[in-house]
């Protein structure tokens, strides 16, 4: 293939997969948005601190719902269809938790939010995996992690700007609505964008091939792959998948053994710890926080800009290795730092002294613990962030790609709703100290888990994929 029609291919795969990433925008924007609602939505609806939990952590019951039919129904109608899907939902949601009069109204739309971010989750990787070429398949997937964290740095830097601009985030702004109001608004630009690019990309090869639809799937493949390697490529996906049904739930049980296939442990495993180091409570509560601690909320939100920005340059970092040391390497290394990083911070919240009925932190401790959470933030967005999302999206072999992602991503969206609802109880109980000792103790069981149960994917096709 010419050198010019190669970069012209190259260039097309990589719009397509940033084009399905803006999926992982709107899912980091969502979650990130919250952060610095939570105020305003205690004041607004008359909430306490077990209502407030709610308020915030509603959304992941949509996200796990989302997760487990997404990937489901992706199987049935098609990963973009679902991804168009997600995008309605999404623009939705992010008008209604802005007009939302009372708390119910408000985890209505949340949860419907919800649905959008699990199902976005697991389908843009698993769009992006089986749309790239293995040789870069990771840097393409890592995009995902980027695009999410941007998400969240967007919401942050919106946030922030928006309370300052009001006042606080209580405090009426333009049309004579809440500050926090508009920080759901926001949202309605880039998920009308998404919905609108996600009209002009093709649809999955290997769902097409799985449909019957080999001759719209050569097409698709002639777009992602030199021509003489279509019809090889072709071949693969159709030996790769089982001719005698369609891909289903039933195909993460073992018919010789009547017990699910390992290769879906490893994968809820992956799902579940990473968010029992304890990472969204950084994205969510991150101005409760740092309030906690004697920050004022202008500061609080300030800092979650600054956590945003070093989350990003993480990404970036992880897209330059990931396929170059591989998958596990960076797990492994990740999960040893966030340890480390996470007792630096139980330590330094455990020093707190009460002042007026608030905790306090010395001067010396609040620059500990202000450089121990971005360098948690820094070593997560470095291994487990991305590379969690990357080996869901590949790791499964085809036939059962869409089952093994919903079941995962069902884990993972329920193990983070858990972690966000119990972070207000233990705030008020153990306090930070520790709640960030519970997840220090989880980031040292994954390094066992990374070392004894994940398998590299690198450099490998997805065709080669085992259910081991």
């Amino acid at each position: 293939m010419p050198e010019g029609a190669k970069l012209k291919q190259s260039t097309y795969v990589f719009i397509i997969c940033c084009i399905a990433a803006i999926g992982g925008f709107l899912f980091g924007f969502d979650s990130g948005v919250i952060n610095g609602t939570v105020d305003g939505l205690q004041e607004s609806f008359n909430s306490d601190s077990a209502g407030t939990g709610f308020n915030v952590a509603s959304m992941l019951l949509g996200c796990a719902v989302g997760a487990f039919f997404a990937g489901r129904l992706a199987d049935r109608f098609g990963r973009r269809t679902l991804l168009i899907v997600a995008a309605v939902f999404f623009l939705v949601s992010a008008w209604g938790s802005g007009v939302a009069g009372g708390s119910l109204e408000f985890v209505v739309y949340r949860i419907l939010g919800g649905m959008a971010v699990g199902a976005a989750s697991v389908m843009a990787p698993a769009y992006i995996s089986e749309a790239a070429p293995a040789a870069y398949r990771g840097r393409l997937a890592t995009i995902q992690q980027v695009a999410i964290i941007s998400g969240l740095f967007i919401a942050f830097l919106s946030n922030y700007v928006l309370a300052n601009i009001a006042g606080s985030s209580m405090t009426q702004l333009w049309l004579d609505f809440a500050a926090w109001r508009w920080m759901f608004w926001v949202e309605i630009l880039p998920a009308g964008l998404f919905l609108l690019a996600l009209l002009f990309i093709p649809e999955s090869p290997r769902f097409l091939i799985s449909q019957g639809k080999e001759d719209k799937a050569r097409h698709v493949l002639s777009l992602l792959l030199p021509e003489e390697e279509v019809g090889t490529k072709l071949a693969e996906i159709k030996t790769s998948l089982a001719r005698d049904h369609q891909p289903s739930l039933r195909d993460v049980i073992d018919k010789a053994t009547g017990k699910v296939h390992g290769i879906v442990w490893v994968g809820i495993g992956l799902a579940v710890f990473q968010q029992l180091v304890g990472i969204n409570v950084v994205f969510y509560y991150g101005a409760v926080l740092w309030q906690a601690v004697g920050f004022s909320e202008g500061d609080a939100l300030l800092i979650n800009v600054i956590s945003g920005a070093v989350s990003i340059a993480a990404c970036l970092i992880a897209i330059s290795l990931i396929d170059k040391i591989g998958r596990k390497p960076l797990l492994w290394a990740g999960s040893v730092g966030m340890a480390l990083t996470l007792l630096t911070m139980a330590l330094s919240f455990s020093t707190a002294s009460m002042v007026d009925g608030a905790p306090q932190l010395s001067s010396g401790m609040g620059v500990t613990a202000l450089l121990a959470a971005n360098a948690y933030v820094l070593f997560f967005n470095v291994s487990w962030g991305p590379v969690m999302w990357v080996m869901l999206g590949e790791m499964f072999p085809n036939q059962m790609r869409g089952s093994g992602l919903a079941i995962s991503g069902l884990f993972q969206w329920l193990a983070n709703f858990g972690i966000t609802m119990t972070f207000p109880i233990m705030l008020t109980s153990i306090g930070l100290a520790g709640a960030y000792g519970i997840y220090a103790v989880f980031a040292v069981l994954s390094i066992g888990f990374v070392i004894k149960c994940v398998k590299e994917t690198n450099g490998k096709e997805l065709e080669e994929m085992a259910y081991g």
